[in-house]
């Protein structure tokens, strides 16, 4: 019972309706992942790169391999995040957050003011770090919010993970609908919104995400998680319908506005989660409120304590010296799996080379296709309308992906103990379906395409992510997290920029004599996309590696250790307690034979 009177330990109005429980909820564990969820929804921009890399093309009279230039800066700024996170390893989320802010409205309003022709054309080298920087942002963002979050809930992050990457998969579609009902069908306007959006809901709740103390009793809660899952697939189904209604239906102003609002209320609809289990924390403390407090009395130790001999002192100059023999000593003597690496013995560790390379060829790939999907679409003949559907279903499945790999790789590694490097080799494998679909450009393929390579593309990071976390700890998450990241440009520049741009601006010379602006056919990119799949397969065989290297690994129990902190707590309370009752129970039989020896004495003077 939530509500009613306070002597079944329910609430009444007036104890939800006040400014103190207000307070607890804004403070509180869940609204922490609230804010977590509206703050990665609007920070995934950089999905949505192929609705306006159009405009930036067109405006500043870009080519092929200068656009790829551009977008592999793009993904080198999301992705490389090892400033955000070794700053946040010394300063609190909050600082990481509202640094995140001011780098995305700048870098952006600086790209809109370009290809809007309200400052002078820049240079492509001004272009690419304009884009670097706003899209750098992005990585502030996930390290503020999603790094927090995972150490706030370490026993469920594969499922924290998949739904918060979830949300980040979802924002591409979520921006689309946005600027459709403030803007228009205007593509440029939509570089705006990516400006201010972001750092307007960074700023509203920045001060709310923060690291909170573990407790057993609301850290290991996994039913709010799949409330949580419910709203966001009830969004990603409200999104996806939208964008096939959209398609056949022409709407008016109004009607995108209302569409927004709509979508503005179940995004916010978590709020409802959050205040139930507050409620629930409350209705819990006032209960216990209400069992008599049970007194504690510890004598205390006769015994002296006994004195130990000085240590040796050791001069200043020895310390400093040893201090980084000692460290590149240890940076090749890593601890046994799931205990803390540091930062240097996780860069050198063969584990993470073997998935950092992984990872390079798998997202590479995918993000290839992501990035150039509009030149894709314009190639294969599709029209606007369909392109800029692509993308959105890019979006959807992006999101689809992320959810399903982190909750389903946790479900099955809790009960199968089948190991997350496995999924993500039967991940890489399936890109490679999407990616032959573009390369011999089935007809009408690109739908499922699209499809395929969105979820692949979103499954790819709560499965890395949680690797990570799994094998080297979360001492050093915030940096491990970042440097993980850095798989994806490095894969984008070589094949984007180096593989896709360069065949492309080949072919589109042959086709228009000299010129490399425009090229169209299958052939445009089909030996970029031949390359990628076999990339994409060795891939997925170096991942096998891994999966034979922890295969004892997982198939122990990885949150042990958690588990065990969690019961220290309730076992040592269970100690005192037991100890506090024997204490009492002593006390009151002294005061019944005091009361016996009282009455005995004052019958003898009665006698007298």
């Amino acid at each position: 019972m939530l509500f009613g009177g306070s002597t079944d330990g329910g609430l009444s109005i007036n104890q939800l309706l006040n400014m103190r429980f207000a307070t607890q909820v804004v403070r509180g564990r869940w609204f922490m992942v609230f804010a977590c969820l509206v703050i990665l929804s609007a920070s995934g921009a950089t999905y949505i790169f192929g609705i306006y890399s159009k405009d930036i093309k067109s405006s500043l009279g870009y080519n092929q391999q200068t656009l790829n230039t551009l977008s592999f800066f793009k993904d080198l700024g999301a992705n490389v995040g090892i400033l955000s996170g070794l700053i946040n390893e010394v300063t609190p989320p909050w600082v990481v957050l509202s640094m995140g802010a001011v780098m995305n409205l700048f870098g952006y309003l600086m790209i809109y003011l370009a290809i809007t022709r309200r400052t002078a054309r820049p240079h492509p080298w001004l272009m690419c770090f304009y884009i670097c920087v706003g899209a750098n942002s992005q990585s502030f963002a996930n390290t503020g919010a999603l790094v927090t979050c995972v150490k706030n809930f370490p026993g469920s992050r594969g499922v924290v993970l998949g739904l918060l990457k979830g949300f980040v998969g979802l924002s591409g579609a979520i921006f689309t609908q946005l600027y459709l009902a403030i803007y228009g069908d205007d593509s440029k306007s939509l570089v705006l919104l990516i400006a201010w959006l972001p750092a307007a809901v960074s700023i509203v709740f920045v001060h709310t995400i923060r690291i909170i103390p573990y407790n057993s009793s609301q850290g290991t809660k996994i039913d709010p998680f799949f409330c949580f899952l419910y709203i966001s697939i009830a969004l990603a189904t409200y999104l996806l319908i939208m964008i096939v209604v959209q398609q056949v239906v022409s709407f008016s102003s109004s009607a995108f506005a209302i569409s927004a609002s709509i979508l503005v209320l179940i995004l916010f609809l978590p709020l409802v989660v959050v205040i139930k289990e507050e409620v629930k924390i409350l209705t819990e403390r006032n209960q216990s409120l209400e069992i008599p407090p049970t007194i504690t009395i510890q004598k205390p130790s006769l015994a002296p304590k006994p004195i130990s001999p000085p240590l040796p002192s050791s001069s200043p100059e020895t310390n400093s010296s040893s201090k980084p023999f000692s460290c590149i000593t240890n940076m090749f003597k890593p601890p046994a799996r799931g205990d803390d690496y540091s930062i240097l013995q996780t860069l050198v560790s063969t584990d993470m080379l073997i998935l950092f390379f992984a990872t390079v060829c798998g997202v590479g790939g995918t993000l290839t296709a992501i990035d150039n999907m509009g030149q894709i679409g314009q190639s294969l003949g599709y029209p606007k309308k369909s392109i800029n559907t692509f993308v959105s279903l890019i979006s959807i499945w992006n999101y689809a992906g992320r959810v399903t790999s982190g909750f389903a790789s946790e479900i099955v590694l809790s009960k199968y103990k089948f190991p997350r490097p496995l999924v993500l080799t039967l991940v890489l494998l399936l890109s490679c379906v999407g990616h032959l679909l573009i390369a011999f450009g089935v007809p009408q393929s690109l739908y499922l395409a699209s499809v395929i390579i969105g979820f692949c593309f979103g499954a790819q990071w709560p499965l890395l992510y949680a690797i990570i976390s799994e094998i080297f700890g979360l001492k050093y998450y915030s940096t491990l997290y970042n440097f993980g990241s850095v798989a994806s440009p490095i894969g984008a520049y070589i094949l984007n920029v180096r593989v896709a741009g360069h065949l492309y601006d080949i072919e589109a010379r042959k086709q228009n004599g000299g010129s490399d602006k425009i090229c169209m056919g299958v052939q445009c990119f089909k030996l970029s996309f031949i390359i990628i799949t076999a990339a994409t397969m060795l891939g997925a065989a170096v991942s096998l590696i891994l999966v034979w290297r922890t295969r004892k690994f997982y198939r122990g129990d990885i949150y042990a250790r958690f588990r065990e902190s969690s019961e220290t707590g309730p076992r040592s309370a269970g100690i005192a307690m037991e100890g506090s009752t024997s204490n009492v129970d002593k006390m009151e039989k002294r005061a019944g034979e005091n009361g016996e020896d009282k009455v005995k004495t004052d019958g003898n003077m009665e006698n007298k």
